[in-house]
């Protein structure tokens, strides 16, 4: 590739801090999705349900779905997505959470 070229593929990085202000609506949420997920298996479903109720932050990810976020983007065909969920210490006035990322310039 020269240095006119440009791949066709991008990264695209996302993270989000989410406050958990509702673990049963959550958690009944995320079984509905199990539930309706024609392709799981019964075991697959079964451990993913054990997985929900013992982890509000399995319950959000089986819930994120990274193609919805840009199914609707003219031009855009995702390629391959890849997320995980963790509960986390959070601190809005903390240096790390202030919106400013490290390595990144205005162009970023």
């Amino acid at each position: 590739m020269t240095s006119t070229e440009a791949s066709r593929f991008v990264r695209l990085r996302v993270e989000l801090v989410v406050e958990i202000a509702g673990a049963d609506r959550l958690r009944r949420a995320a079984y509905e999705r199990i539930d309706g997920d024609e392709s799981m298996a019964a075991e697959e479903r079964g451990h993913a349900r054990r997985m929900v109720e013992s982890d509000e932050a399995e319950a959000l990810a089986y819930l994120v779905e990274p193609f919805e976020l840009v199914e609707e983007v003219p031009g855009v065909e995702l390629a391959q997505a890849s997320w995980s969920s963790e509960h986390i210490d959070y601190d809005p006035r903390a240096v790390e959470w202030s919106g400013d990322f490290p390595g990144l310039d205005e162009d970023d």
